[in-house]
């Protein structure tokens, strides 16, 4: 049978573990990019050197997938 003391450990050990993972989680989530967005936006605006076929272009490859 299972002692209350290793009860104790086992619920602040998986606790720990959790929390860690929603940490992890929100970490990982804040930080990604999204490349549909900077796509989107990079066709918008104007670059030097850059003609708008190829601005068109690449804003359709962005709008297919």
């Amino acid at each position: 049978m299972i002692t209350d003391d290793e009860l104790h450990r086992l619920a602040v050990f998986l606790g720990s573990c959790a929390m860690m993972m929603i940490v992890l989680y929100h970490f990982l989530e804040v930080n990604a990019k999204d490349d549909g967005a900077e796509l989107d936006a990079s066709a918008d605006q104007k670059v030097p050197g850059v003609s708008q076929e190829t601005a068109a272009a690449a804003a359709a490859v962005g709008s297919s997938s």
